[in-house]
């Protein structure tokens, strides 16, 4: 004969049905909520072990371009001019100068042989901050005026404060050849060379005849105040020393015609600069 289930037995068995799926699914959201809370400290642990790096504070002159790191955490910035590619640090110390420098503006020498324009260097002009000080009368002008105004280079180059070129050769080159370029600039400028104008010229040629400049080889060429200016050469990054001492007003004075005068040798740095210089006096 066949058993008959009770009503109440039947009852039974659903219920402890029900509990164990209850169990089951309360298991279950402990799980998972195991998991959340494990991921949750594990993330806490990690963001509590991620290094942070302080800001880099840059100098109103360097902030006017678009400085770009040169490794992750460093704070050494740069930037580039783009016909060269070349790049130039936003700020430097260089031998002889009792402050960092800073960078206002870039751009490269082309030279015309048989009618083809050869880039020879890249070039960028820095100088002391305080400087600025100085042209309040030019606030406000926009950078094509201040490009024509050889006033305001004259004062630039009057403020008894460094102020440097650096030179980026982008070709191989003799010294004897690089000279000879910057002299026939030079030259024609001073007017009636005087001994101590051509002892000046004598320690400039001496410095590169006979030298082989290769390609990235950096040149330095930096006024002290309006009668003193330094030399400095350097095969792998910025010098260590002076090469050079030039004191002779006529000879500083020509070199820094040469490139902010009215007939620069190089038209693209001159107009990055004063672009700068309309920056900084807005």
């Amino acid at each position: 004969m066949g058993v008959v289930a009770s009503p109440f037995s039947s009852s039974i068995l659903l219920t402890n049905s029900i509990s164990r799926q209850n169990s089951k699914v309360t298991a279950k959201k402990c799980s998972t909520a195991t998991i959340q809370l494990s991921a949750l400290s594990t993330f806490t642990c990690i963001h509590s072990l991620t290094p942070t790096f302080p800001q880099v504070k840059r100098s109103p002159l360097s902030s006017n371009f678009s400085p770009k790191a040169s490794s992750v955490g460093s704070v050494e910035e740069y930037t580039v001019e783009p016909t060269t590619d070349v790049k130039f640090q936003t700020s430097l110390t260089l031998p002889g100068c009792s402050n960092s420098l800073s960078l206002l503006g870039s751009g490269y020498r082309e030279k015309k042989i048989a009618i083809i324009g050869v880039k020879v260097y890249a070039a960028g002009f820095y100088m002391n901050e305080s400087i600025v000080e100085t042209l309040n009368a030019w606030k406000g002008r926009p950078a094509a005026d201040i490009q024509r105004d050889s006033s305001l280079y004259d004062s630039i180059f009057q403020a008894p404060l460094e102020k440097s070129l650096q030179i980026v050769l982008v070709r191989d080159i003799d010294g004897k050849t690089f000279w000879d370029a910057l002299d026939e600039a030079i030259s024609p400028r001073i007017e009636v060379p005087k001994p101590a104008d051509e002892s000046a010229l004598s320690t400039f040629r001496s410095t590169f005849e006979g030298r082989p400049l290769k390609k990235g080889t950096l040149i330095f060429l930096t006024w002290l105040d309006p009668t003193k200016m330094i030399v400095s050469i350097s095969s792998d990054g910025p010098p260590s020393a002076v090469d050079a001492t030039i004191d002779s007003t006529n000879v500083t004075s020509a070199l820094f015609d040469v490139f902010f005068g009215n007939s620069q040798v190089s038209p693209t740095l001159k107009t990055s600069v004063s672009n700068g210089l309309a920056m900084l006096l807005k």
